[in-house]
């Protein structure tokens, strides 16, 4: 048996332990004083009128996340642009295979429409 899948077992498991101490020590010691104004939904300290519930538009989810994306790509591509002129031709190809990749997302993204705000 190999030892180093021990000692992930044990990393996993006391991984696992810390996540739960809290909630259980929480559930023990904490207090319960159960109300009805603890259930409503709060807003701004104000009480809420009509339906709560509004639903948003999906595109702004999506958005959010083409952003995300490409903000997340920006920091892979930091360090590319740090180190340019020390890299070998191979990086800079690939470098360059990346970003027009990212080109060709964001060209679909934005003949699929996802980019307009109307």
């Amino acid at each position: 048996m190999s030892y180093e899948w021990i000692f992930i077992g044990i990393l996993l498991l006391l991984g696992m332990v810390l996540a739960a101490v809290p909630l259980l020590v929480n559930s023990v010691l904490g207090p319960r004083k159960p109300h009805l104004l603890k259930n409503e939904t709060y807003e701004c300290g104000m009480e809420t009128v009509g339906d709560t519930w509004i639903q948003f538009k999906v595109q702004y989810y999506i958005f959010s996340l083409v952003f995300v994306i490409f903000d997340v790509e920006v920091v892979f591509l930091f360090p590319w642009a740090v180190a340019y002129n020390q890299l070998p031709f191979f990086a800079v190809v690939e470098g360059v295979i990346f970003i027009v990749i990212l080109a060709g997302g964001l060209l679909y993204v934005w003949k699929k429409g996802a980019l307009d705000w109307v």
